[in-house]
């Protein structure tokens, strides 16, 4: 039998982006210490309740936020309605703990509203006047802020495509704005509106950051307390596989409530293009105001809660090492690009040249990392490891790897790769799909070989795909907090490893530095991709 590079290749790259999801199974049924006993008698029932109401209230709030947001600049003209499209996709660059950082030095007492309200008004004991929002509200609106985009993104795309003829149809009908929009325009969305509210889910579920500021016990905080404090690696993998199954879930009833419901236009016209709707006056007003109190709320407020801790206290600004922790992100942006990059080229290469069931079945299994909240990942990775180093190392007598990968770059790029390849993986496949198998005919036919084809005339074509995956992959890592966490080297600091570090200790002064240049950096990153993000025909 001839050995088939592409499809070995392709082959390999599924089994190690599945290896954690394995893990995670077969842990599973592993005998764990008494801390499991202890847990499941106190404090297990509370992760799960608090993990519920977390996610209850961010998928509320975020539907509201993003399907509002999103209703708003597109199917009306108002003042501003250009610069909101854009604008609003900028609360993205907050991540939910810096933004719990913000809501807590604004509104703790003697904090920043404790400040303008005694500048403007002089003494006075307004700590009793102003609200406080921490515990699991604090976490609710931290993370709903941060993560809303998810939803308008996907839902704004869905709102332009659809056509003026069901808006007429609601008319001809007799419905009202807000009948036509609850039975005609929301429910020809809801695969869109799906499709965001699924990833607000699987970034809640495991957020780390915001929920363990807040003292929040959820899921989440308790696969990290259980490696990190109890160091049973065993139990910690138990309550992935309870917040994997969790996730799941969520998923199948939402598929099996669709049912046979179909979401395309069967319109016989075809696809008429929506005509906005122009407001003047009041109503003009109104909602202007609506989506700059969004855009205040989701980016300006922590964006300048970061810059004032940094005027005030410049000392802070001084003391942090910009250029070591600048140089340690962009190492890891830079090798985890470019991992993900060439081997989701050589996976999705395989896959089309091979056309292999089993193995399309395999990749789309693999990718479902991307689900896996990013403390599972490091717990698997490292479960996964220590096997490994206990039974094949030993056994071969080999040297040792743990430390190859664990506490190294090399190992947290791995675990980058494993956590973002479904990201690298789909933008390359689709932009596979534009191009016709009979283009690879043609190239075989003037006598190209199979590399010289994906060479001079697949990476050539598929390079905007590259730029758009590589900064979107580029935006997460430099957010990304409990894999670099559990996972650096020693030392080895990022903005988001510092401004976490900085505000455990509740220094959140200090924190304030960091989380202000990595707003900025994610900042820059999402208007690069801004134009992808919010293509139209009519901009």
């Amino acid at each position: 039998m001839k050995f088939n590079f592409w499809y070995f290749t392709s082959l390999i790259v599924s089994l190690i982006v599945a290896i954690p999801i394995l893990t995670i199974f077969f842990s599973f049924f592993e005998s764990t210490t008494n801390y499991f006993e202890i847990l499941k008698n106190t404090f297990l029932l509370e992760y799960i309740f608090n993990s519920f109401i977390l996610l209850l209230g961010v998928l509320i709030l975020t539907f509201i936020l993003g399907v509002g947001s999103a209703y708003m600049v597109s199917f009306y003209n108002f003042p501003g309605v250009n610069f909101f499209k854009w604008a609003l996709i900028l609360s993205f660059a907050v991540p939910p703990y810096i933004y719990a950082y913000s809501l807590t030095a604004f509104f703790e007492n003697y904090g920043t509203a404790f400040t303008i309200l005694k500048s403007l008004f002089g003494e006075g004991d307004y700590n009793r006047s102003i609200p406080k929002f921490d515990g699991m509200l604090g976490a609710i609106l931290s993370v709903s802020f941060s993560l809303f985009v998810y939803v308008y993104i996907l839902t704004r795309a869905s709102f332009y495509y659809q056509s003026q003829n069901l808006i007429e149809l609601g008319k001809n009908l007799g419905f009202s704005k807000l009948k036509s929009f609850t039975s005609i325009i929301l429910p020809s969305a809801r695969p869109a509106i799906v499709a965001g509210l699924s990833l607000v889910a699987m970034e809640t579920l495991s957020d780390f950051g915001a929920v363990s500021f807040f003292g929040i016990n959820t899921l989440t905080t308790g696969i990290y307390n259980s490696w990190i404090s109890f160091d049973d690696l065993a139990f910690a993998n138990q309550l992935s596989f309870y917040l994997l199954i969790f996730i799941f879930v969520l998923f199948i009833l939402e598929n099996f409530s669709r049912k046979k419901a179909r979401y395309h236009s069967p319109t016989k016209g075809g696809f008429k293009q929506k005509e906005k709707i122009n407001l003047t006056g009041i109503k003009s007003f109104m909602i202007f105001s609506t989506c700059a109190l969004i855009l205040l709320f989701s980016f300006l407020f922590p964006l300048s809660q970061m810059l004032y801790w940094t005027i005030i206290f410049p000392k802070n600004f001084f003391d942090l090492n910009f250029q070591q922790l600048f140089i340690n992100t962009m190492i890891l942006v830079f090798l985890s690009c470019l991992t993900l990059i060439i081997f989701s080229f050589l996976s999705n290469y395989g896959n089309r040249v091979s056309r292999s069931k089993f193995l399309s079945i395999l990749t789309t299994f693999s990718i479902s990392g991307y689900a896996i909240p990013g403390v599972i990942l490091a717990v698997a990775f490292i479960t996964f490891i220590a096997w490994f180093d206990n039974t094949v190392v030993d056994f071969f007598e080999l040297k040792s790897i743990k430390r190859i990968f664990i506490g190294s770059i090399l190992g947290l790029v791995l675990v980058y790769f494993i956590r973002f390849y479904s990201l690298a993986s789909n933008g390359i496949k689709s932009g596979y799909e534009k191009i016709n198998r009979s283009i690879d005919e043609s190239a075989y036919l003037i006598g190209y070989s199979k590399l010289k084809t994906f060479l001079n005339i697949h990476v050539p074509y598929l390079r905007n795909s590259v730029l758009l995956i590589t900064i979107l992959i580029s935006l997460e890592i430099i957010r990304e907090l409990p894999i670099t966490l559990i996972l650096r080297p020693f030392n080895f600091e990022t903005f988001a490893t510092t401004a976490y570090i900085y505000a455990s200790q509740d220094l959140l002064e200090a924190a304030a530095v960091p989380s202000l240049f990595l707003i900025i950096i994610a900042s820059f990153f999402i208007l690069l991709t801004s134009k992808y993000i919010l293509r139209d025909r009519d901009e």
